[in-house]
């Protein structure tokens, strides 16, 4: 395009950069569409909308993907270079940068609603009725958990008593602490009925990650932070989900990670506090 209007000129270089292009959006269309790599197994209720909000994302960002990447391949393709061409070129448009700025603004507004609605719905709800409570401490590299025992109640925790085979700290004095039940690396909850985590961390930031039920906390020191979910699943398997730790916590992070059995009753999940106290 000599004088920026003319018909342009089609060229080797320009033709074989369009159809790699072409490929590119090919083979991403059908990642997405065929999802050979997607997210693990949902199992959580909050999860749905997670994974709603994250589709709507990637339904409009791939949209916008394909529209740019279509548009450089077909330019590249068509309107080859030499010395002597040279681009149009015009100072501004208003209208269309009018335009082009309120629809992605809009864009923009709508999925940041739709991601803090589903952020209220998990840290800003009600806190749920009657949930299974596990206190979850995170240290180097291990992640513990406690379950209160036949009295109900937990016994009173004190930085001062966290000793390496006691992560919680549990005060020797408080009778209350005598049946609490701890398990390290393995967890358990009840299907259908909503868990509530207390989580701290005994020394580095730690995060708390259940990718199959899209919860991700981070533990901090000096912090107790509670979050909970409902487990949605027909997946008793023993061992059947990974508890990661998603937070980079040293050397030996590789190896932070747990386990997580859902319990199809209270039955089961008893048996098993009752296993870890022989």
């Amino acid at each position: 395009m000599a004088d920026g209007t003319g018909p342009g000129r089609i060229t080797l270089s320009g033709i074989l950069f369009g159809v790699i292009l072409v490929i590119l959006i090919v083979v991403s269309l059908y990642f997405f569409i065929a999802q050979p790599f997607w997210f693990p197994h949902l199992a959580s209720v909050h999860g749905r909308q997670v994974d709603q909000v994250f589709m709507a994302v990637l339904i409009v960002t791939g949209i916008a993907f394909v529209i740019v990447q279509a548009m450089l391949g077909y330019f590249v393709a068509r309107y080859g270079a030499s010395n002597n061409e040279k681009a149009a070129y015009w100072h501004d448009n208003p209208k269309a940068e009018a335009i082009l700025l309120i629809g992605t603004a809009v864009i923009l507004t709508v999925l940041v609603f739709m991601g803090q609605r589903v952020w209220a719905n998990i840290y800003f709800a009600d806190r749920p009725a009657n949930p299974l409570i596990v206190e979850v401490v995170g240290q180097q590299f291990n992640w513990n958990f406690r379950y209160a025992g036949a009295d109900g109640g937990f016994g009173k925790t004190d930085p001062k008593f966290v000793t390496g085979t006691d992560a919680f700290g549990v005060d020797p004095a408080d009778p209350a602490g005598k049946d609490d039940v701890v398990s390290t690396g393995e967890l358990h909850i009840l299907a259908n009925r909503p868990v509530l985590f207390k989580i701290r961390s005994n020394d580095v930031i730690h995060s708390f990650f259940l990718p199959n039920f899209r919860l991700k906390q981070d533990a901090v020191p000096g912090m107790q932070i509670e979050i909970w979910m409902t487990p949605d699943t027909q997946d008793f398997t023993r061992n059947g989900f990974e508890v990661a730790c998603a937070e980079l916590c040293g050397l030996g992070h590789y190896r932070m990670k747990g386990f997580l059995t859902v319990d199809p009753n209270e039955d089961a999940l008893n048996k098993w506090l009752a296993e870890l106290k022989q």
